[in-house]
């Protein structure tokens, strides 16, 4: 028996001997016309006698613009097929860090069935072919995953059993979600210098909800009507020829809950959110490809959208400043190579801002919502926030008594208490954020006894009231010094302009003067 298996080994080592032999001489002798032509028919005959055929699906379509859905319907399918027959596993945690999904690791083949028919799935990652330091993959590294199978059954591959792992892929995806939030930054390639800037995410569990929320009722009420009728108007939005997508511009003061109304929208809808930084986006084209590996149900945000970027004519100022700075330091070239990389500033544009608002790119893609945020939106330009761009404004306004009685609930589990009326009416008197109301509800102690938790709220009111006498007192205040101000910068002005006024008659006078007696002849 051992004989027979060294003989066997024996002749296929002979045979592939002599096969390299004849490959030798064929690319030595043979004149290169004639190789292509053995290799093409050699092709031909080896695909003809092999009888499987294999389907590859990589990661990202479209010169890497997009990201499959088909390669990740594929990775959902083959989770639970992997765990049971794969060797070697990767794990990743979903519904929110409660469990693990286990697929196949790379260089892995697994075997499927489906009506009776086998096949074969096998995971592959390419290696950059240069080496190349930096926490993101690099352009020529692929992930795909590739399907073999009997060239028989390809009827049923390719009508029936690919429809169903997308199916099912999908289907297991929305059970195993975890929202994330995603942020953008640039990465940092060899010796550190800044490379294109990619979403990176952690899972998003932020607690806020329409519930906690301190707003009015039926201000609440009117918003998610909106998202509600949004998120189910994908024939609508097709009925009407616009991209599946909604603006919204929060606006208000600091303090009044902009970021949690984000965060309050991304739980209502079950979207994940993207936290858009315009600083570390270099140009037009890397906005553009940021917003194309977007993913549906998501909500875009772009937080002090009057802060993030220099959108006006000052940039035409900070040009020549940057110039001139440069010309300063042209005969020390070390310290500008080290300032070098602190000056790369931002190149995107209104108008580059505004295609990816509302663009033809705008449309790869659907079921987005795209908020602003600012303090100050009398500073936006008009073309920015225009209805059909911010589809809906909403005012983030001061805390009244509606959104009040949330805080309180929130924070002291009331819904009512005798102090409440004094602190309506002090709250229809005085702005104050709802930042600020909840920081003088916030609770000191974490005692169970009841006697001692009525006390506590009691004072917590009691902290509140002041707090609005004192900011009621503070506002009563800068009003008068603003008028006083203002009455001063007037009758300053008053006075200057008399005083203009007086020296514009007394230059008349003169003249006046000056041309009598040259119409007289006199000389004095």
């Amino acid at each position: 028996m051992v004989m027979m298996k060294g003989e066997q080994w024996s002749n296929l080592g002979s045979k592939m001997a002599a096969i390299m032999f004849v490959y030798a001489m064929l690319r030595q002798y043979f004149p290169p016309q004639l190789q292509d032509y053995i290799f093409r028919y050699g092709k031909k005959l080896s695909n003809f006698m092999y009888p499987y055929i294999h389907v590859t699906f990589d990661e990202f379509i479209g010169e890497r613009m997009k990201k499959s859905e088909a390669f990740s319907a594929i990775q959902n399918y083959l989770s639970d097929k992997s765990s049971a027959s794969a060797k070697r596993l990767k794990a990743d945690v979903v519904k929110d860090s409660q469990s693990l999904v286990l697929s196949m690791d790379y260089n892995e083949e697994i075997t499927d069935e489906f009506n009776g028919v086998k096949l074969w799935w096998s995971a592959k990652q390419t290696t950059p072919k240069t080496q190349q330091f930096s926490f993101y993959p690099g352009a020529d590294e692929k992930r795909f995953y590739t399907l073999k199978f009997h060239k028989r059954d390809r009827q049923v591959i390719t009508g029936i059993y690919l429809s169903h792992v997308l199916k099912q892929g999908k289907a297991i995806a929305a059970d195993n979600r975890q929202r994330k939030l995603y942020s953008n930054g640039a990465g940092q390639g060899w010796l550190g210098n800044r490379s294109s800037t990619t979403w990176t995410h952690v899972a998003f569990e932020h607690p806020a909800t329409f519930d906690t929320l301190a707003m009015d009722e039926k201000k609440k009420r009117e918003i998610k009507k909106d998202l509600v009728k949004f998120s189910n108007g994908k024939e609508y939005y097709a009925k009407i020829g616009k991209a599946w997508k909604r603006g919204y511009l929060l606006y208000g003061p600091p303090g009044t809950g902009k970021s949690t109304m984000v965060a309050v929208m991304a739980n209502f809808l079950n979207y994940d959110v993207y936290d858009l930084e315009l600083t570390t986006v270099k140009n037009n084209v890397e906005l553009r490809r940021l917003l194309i590996e977007t993913s549906n149900k998501s909500i875009i945000v772009i937080e002090d959208i009057d802060c993030s970027l220099d959108l006006t004519g000052q940039r035409e100022e900070k040009k020549k400043k940057k110039k001139k700075d440069d010309k300063n330091e042209e005969g020390d070239p070390i310290s500008a190579m080290s300032k070098n990389e602190e000056r790369k500033e931002s190149e995107v544009t209104l108008s580059g801002l505004l295609n990816f608002i509302d663009g033809i790119w705008s449309a790869c893609g659907g079921e987005r919502i795209i908020v602003f945020t600012t303090n100050h939106v009398e500073k936006l330009d008009p073309a920015l926030i225009r209805r059909g761009r911010m589809d809906k404004h909403i005012e983030m306004s001061y805390c009244r008594f509606e959104a009040f009685k949330v805080l309180a609930k929130n924070y002291l589990d009331i819904d009512s208490h005798p102090l409440f009326g004094e602190i309506g009416n002090l709250l229809e008197e005085t702005d104050m954020t709802p930042a600020d109301v909840a920081e003088n509800l916030m609770l000191k102690s974490d005692d169970d006894d009841d006697d001692d938790d009525d006390d506590e709220v009691e004072t917590c009111l009691k902290n509140l009231i002041e707090a609005l006498k004192t900011a009621k007192d503070e506002a009563s205040k800068k009003a008068e010094e603003d008028a006083r101000l203002k009455a001063e910068k007037e009758q300053k002005e008053k006075e200057e302009a008399e005083k203009e006024q007086s020296v514009k008659e007394d230059v008349t006078q003169h003249a006046i003067s000056a041309k009598e007696v040259k119409d007289n002849g006199v000389i004095h």
